[in-house]
């Protein structure tokens, strides 16, 4: 392997390209099937309190270091 990496990453040149793919093969078209009941979700999911998640965040940070 003797080819190098791009000192800089320029996410156009990627981007592009895959837009125009997912354009070709209609990914952005949902065919909705009306016999069927929608699949819902909340986005974010609720969150209880502020101090869980920061005790979710300390916990993962130190799991990490």
């Amino acid at each position: 392997m003797s080819k190098e990496l791009a000192k800089t990453y320029d996410p156009k040149d990627i981007e592009d390209r895959l837009y125009q793919k997912w354009e070709e093969n209609k990914y952005f078209h949902a065919e909705a099937d009306r016999s069927k009941k929608p699949f819902t979700i909340v986005m974010p999911p609720p969150n209880i309190t502020g101090q869980l998640h920061m005790g979710h965040a300390l916990d993962n940070t130190m799991q990490d270091i």
